[in-house]
């Protein structure tokens, strides 16, 4: 049965009152929705495929954040990544430089790659605040909780002095 015909005979049972002359006028808006539905699943097709290249970037956006990351962290003894403005990263700092250390400072909002990085540092953290990020011989130690609570048991000066950042 060709498809007209089809439409025709589903119409006609299904409103047997129809005479063939509407039932040609029905065809013309059922093309158009044929139409329609197909620039739907274009659109569609379009979506999940700007969707497949946001994630790619992102993914590639955090595979730099992450070498750029390592590098600066492996070529310096302590790195704090802050925020500027911020007063938790001001409080690391002033602890830091108070005990005579001189971390590598890097405000994420100042740095061309700040926003993946601190995406990275944000995981790091388990989800939760990305910053400050202190890492101290190469080893991510935390943020301004586990840095206090290392210097109140005694633990900071011992780790600083292991990474080369302090020689007393």
């Amino acid at each position: 049965m060709h498809a007209s015909t089809v439409n025709s005979f589903l119409c006609f049972s299904i409103f047997p009152d129809l005479s063939l002359f509407s039932i040609s006028a029905i065809s013309p808006t059922i093309a158009t929705i044929r139409s329609e539905i197909g620039a739907m699943e274009v659109v569609a097709k379009d979506v999940r495929s700007a969707a497949v290249r946001i994630v790619d970037q992102q993914r590639t956006d955090l595979e730099s954040a992450c070498e750029k990351v390592s590098a600066i962290v492996a070529g310096n003894a302590v790195v704090v990544f802050t925020i500027s403005g911020c007063c938790m990263c001001h409080v690391v700092k002033q602890l830091l430089f108070g005990l005579g250390v001189g971390p590598t400072v890097v405000e994420l909002d100042r740095e061309a790659a700040g926003g993946p990085i601190l995406s990275l540092l944000h995981r790091l953290g388990g989800g939760g605040k990305a910053v400050p990020a202190v890492f101290v011989g190469g080893k991510f130690l935390g943020g301004i909780e586990t840095v206090m609570a290392c210097h109140i048991n005694g633990s900071l000066v011992p780790l600083l002095k292991n990474a080369g950042a302090l020689w007393l």
